[in-house]
């Protein structure tokens, strides 16, 4: 059964097994103890932080192990907004990072300070004028991700890192999603990480801290790992986490090579299987292993449900996923369409016939989904049908109450009913169609006119552009 999810978790590197292994038997002592299975652990603990911190592009001493990636997040911005409180609580953040930064700067609001959320382009991709324009002296922290974890777009970190430092700024990145493939470049302040996501064991991150970066640690004092990770370091876990980054690392480039290749060809196959599909994301810059894509009238669960009966494992950023009923704050902030979302991401060793295997399933699993919700492809006009005959110059749809893609389906059987420049207004209750009729309009060639809101929902307009 082929696991395409590893975006979420990598299987377990066979380098990271062999060095759990060894280590339960060598490393169980206190690093900490001066007698001889304490000083066999230390030297343990030492060679893995020597071969992280290489992998990283930092100083053994400038990194800690932490019990998580979101520790290291948490851990790491919370330090550093601390040490630099008499610099002022301005926090800038991009839009689309991940939840463990968001989630920081929430509770950095919550306590008085500010957030800025820098914006980004319909690819996820910010700029890093963007980034100037908003840091200044009363910055206390920059943050942004290397690669995204959702679209797998790769962001301009040397160029962030170069705008931060020329403001005195600190910057933090979350690597998690790119540090397998190579080292963050640039100057960046602040790095983290987290060992789950190149296939070492999960319950380790990494948390890097540049010399210079004033850093005050939160809580209680604690004597080890500099005082940024309170607690006993889970030493084989640490020690799995190092050998197998740097075993990733040594097959990166020509893993990368040929998992792309698969990648293009997903991209290309799916755009052309697929009807009403829009793939996202950056074409170029983006990560090797990653595509995402998303399908016009198609509910989400009920097609990660199709490709698991299938033997596909993927991911999802689609609200029809989840309990919440609000879309991914990713897709929300690209400003492309949510619903019908699929995240495919390999792992190494994936094959082209995998590959070629979920694309025959995955045209005749969409189609069975839009014909269980009343869809015929190409049976509505603006996608591909015939007009019906129209019926008035403006029509209001009552969509209270139904969730997605329920009320972009009735969009779409309603707009070949009013004439070309008549308008179609769908009222509706669910969050998601705020970003999908929008980007259900870019998809179809329609205008959308934008919205308004009613005692109950809110209505969004669309004229008729063809």
């Amino acid at each position: 059964m082929p696991y395409f999810d590893t975006a979420s978790a990598a299987p377990l590197h066979p380098v990271a097994r062999q060095a759990l292994q060894a280590s339960l038997d060598e490393g169980w002592a206190d690093p900490a103890r001066l007698y001889r299975e304490g000083r066999r652990a230390r030297m343990l603990l030492d060679a893995a932080r020597e071969a992280a911190a290489e992998s990283v592009g930092c100083r053994p001493d400038e990194l800690v192990f932490t019990p998580s990636g979101t520790h290291a997040v948490h851990s790491g911005m919370a330090g550093v907004l601390a040490g630099r409180r008499r610099v002022g609580g301005h926090l800038v953040v991009s839009a689309v990072e991940h939840s463990s930064v968001l989630h920081a700067a929430e509770v950095h609001a919550a306590g008085g300070g500010r957030v800025e959320e820098v914006p980004v382009d319909r690819f996820g991709r910010v700029s890093a004028s963007s980034y100037g324009e908003r840091v200044g002296p009363a910055t206390a922290l920059a943050c942004l991700q290397s690669a995204n974890h959702e679209v797998g777009t790769v962001q301009p970190v040397a160029e962030v890192a170069e705008v931060c430092a020329a403001a005195g700024v600190p910057l933090l990145v979350d690597a998690a999603q790119s540090l397998a493939w190579g080292p963050v470049t640039g100057n960046w302040s602040v790095l983290c990480a987290s060992a789950h996501k190149w296939g070492g064991p999960a319950g380790v991150g990494l948390l890097a801290v540049r010399k210079g970066v004033r850093f005050s640690p939160q809580g209680p004092a604690d004597e080890r790992e500099s005082g940024r990770s309170p607690g006993f370091v889970n030493l084989p876990a640490a020690v799995a986490a190092a050998a197998s980054l740097r075993a990733v690392r040594a097959e990166a480039d020509g893993e990368a090579a040929r998992l792309r290749i698969l990648v293009d060809r997903l991209r290309r196959r799916i755009a052309r299987l697929v009807p009403d599909v829009e793939v996202v994301g950056h074409p170029d810059l983006r990560l090797p292993h990653l595509v995402t894509f998303s399908c016009l009238y198609v509910d989400g669960e009920t097609l990660l449900h199709g490709l698991d009966r299938a033997g596909y494992s993927v991911s999802s950023g689609s609200s029809c996923t989840s309990s919440t009923l609000t879309p991914s704050h990713v897709l929300r902030a690209m400003g492309v369409l949510s619903e019908g979302n699929v995240r495919v991401s390999l792992p190494a060793g994936t094959s082209a016939a995998e590959v070629n295997g979920f694309l025959e399933v995955l045209p005749g699993l969409v189609a069975g989904v839009r014909e269980q919700l009343g869809v015929v492809e190409g049976g509505m006009t603006g996608a591909g049908g015939a007009e019906t005959g129209a019926e008035a110059e403006s029509l209001e749809l009552d969509t209270l109450g139904l969730r997605c893609p329920q009320p972009v389906i009735e969009l779409g059987r309603a707009i070949g009913r009013v004439p070309v420049g008549g308008t179609v207004t769908v009222l509706s209750d669910d969050e998601v169609a705020r970003l999908d009729i929008p980007a259900w309009c870019a998809m179809r060639g329609q205008t959308y006119v934008g919205e308004a809101p009613r005692p109950l929902g809110t209505a969004y307009t669309v004229r008729r552009a063809v």
